[in-house]
């Protein structure tokens, strides 16, 4: 069950990196000059898509260790 919403998720953040990329394109193609920083500014927006959800549902999935810490009294004093 959860590596099937793990693909449907993963599909998702995919289909929306396609979009995003798609859409810039048909703007950057109508232009003769696109800008560095412009290119920049597409290439951060399809990591954010690609790397945001993934890093959310990995910390869903992340089980804690140690619950709770207590300090230990010493037998020094």
């Amino acid at each position: 069950m959860t590596d099937q919403h793990s693909d449907t998720r993963t599909e998702a953040v995919i289909n929306d990196a396609v979009s995003v990329i798609d859409e810039a394109l048909a703007k950057m193609m109508a232009r003769e000059l696109v800008s560095g920083g412009e290119v920049a500014d597409l290439l951060l927006d399809v990591r954010t898509l690609l790397t945001t959800d993934v890093a959310a549902e990995m910390a869903a999935d992340v089980v804690p260790m140690i619950e709770a810490i207590e300090p230990v009294a010493s037998d020094l004093a």
